[in-house]
């Protein structure tokens, strides 16, 4: 195999993201996750289905961030790709995945969609943020316990980019968090999210992240949602299926009847079935289920970045 091609993009198939709920190459503010280099699997059941198959190399206990809804230390386990996975590309990877409590040791083989573990809540995660695995890749011969270094990642299904007025009813609240009842699934059992003023599919924290993803050949230019422009989408080289996109400068308000507040941001993601825009309070929030509120979002002089 030649560098480059040992160094290429990998693919994601759906048999792979179909094992869970929802995905993310871009809703992180962590350098793994820049230009779409890792990918979050989110299961619906508070399960780890392992995303690939393999031998397990090694599993390791790592520190995270101090956090009072946290647990005190995060986990990796390293996996060394079974050689026939995705059409013989396996043979040259090692997955890295993070915030699992291993119920697996070094030598145990796994199949795609065996237990790993059970998820564990992170100090790497906001507290707005679900349960979720981490996903990299490295060559075979690279350094696997390094967080960065891993190879850009690239969703191969069609995500589908769900249109949005910005109203919606909220049907779920937390702490630092409120989940709206639209936009709806257009298609349960395929891939959704929301989309951009013109049709285009938008991945990652707009615009508490600094950058974040589109999807589809659309995917070029400036990006606009409820009629400002959010952030500018540049495709990359030889993917006809995404770009990375780096947000402007924006403010996100919900106003449910009462005068405008200001959140932190939306929280962009696919997903298979539940959907409904995530608006972030990373101080809370006073909205309740049931408050039916108007999403909109403004130029602004700074966004609120959290990392």
């Amino acid at each position: 195999m030649t560098a480059a091609a040992r160094h290429a993009p990998v693919s994601l198939p759906d048999s792979l993201l179909g094992r869970y709920a929802r995905f993310s190459c871009y809703n992180s503010p962590y350098p793994a996750h820049d230009r779409g280099c890792a990918v979050d699997l989110y299961p619906d059941d508070g399960t780890a289905p392992s995303p690939v198959p393999g031998e397990v190399l090694d599993t390791r206990t790592v520190g995270c961030p101090d956090r009072s809804y946290a647990v005190d230390h995060d986990h990796l386990i390293v996996i060394d790709v079974a050689d026939d996975w995705a059409g013989g590309r396996g043979a040259d990877l090692l997955a890295r995945i993070l915030h699992v409590d291993p119920g697996v040791s070094a030598g145990d083989w796994v199949d795609a969609g065996d237990s790993l573990g059970e998820t564990v809540r992170s100090g790497f995660f906001g507290r707005w943020v679900d349960d979720h695995l981490h996903v990299g890749f490295r060559p075979a011969d690279a350094n696997p316990y390094r967080a960065s270094g891993s190879l850009p990642v690239r969703p191969d299904v069609s995500v589908t980019g769900t249109p949005w007025d910005g109203a919606g009813t909220v049907i779920e609240t937390g702490e630092t968090f409120v989940r709206l009842d639209a936009p709806s699934h257009p298609d349960p059992g395929s891939w959704a999210t929301i989309a951009d003023d013109d049709g285009t599919p938008l991945d990652g924290g707009l615009a508490h992240y600094t950058g974040g993803g589109a999807y589809g050949p659309g995917a070029n230019g400036p990006l606009s949602l409820l009629g400002t422009e959010v952030g500018t989408a540049t495709p990359r080289d030889g993917d006809a299926r995404g770009a990375d996109v780096g947000w402007g400068d924006i403010a996100v308000y919900v106003d449910a009847g009462e005068g405008s507040v200001r959140a932190t941001g939306l929280s962009l993601f696919a997903a298979r079935a539940e959907f409904g825009a995530k608006i972030v309070f990373h101080e809370g929030h006073e909205f309740a289920v049931g408050d039916d509120v108007q999403v909109s979002v403004d130029p602004a002089e700074s966004s609120i970045r959290l990392g």
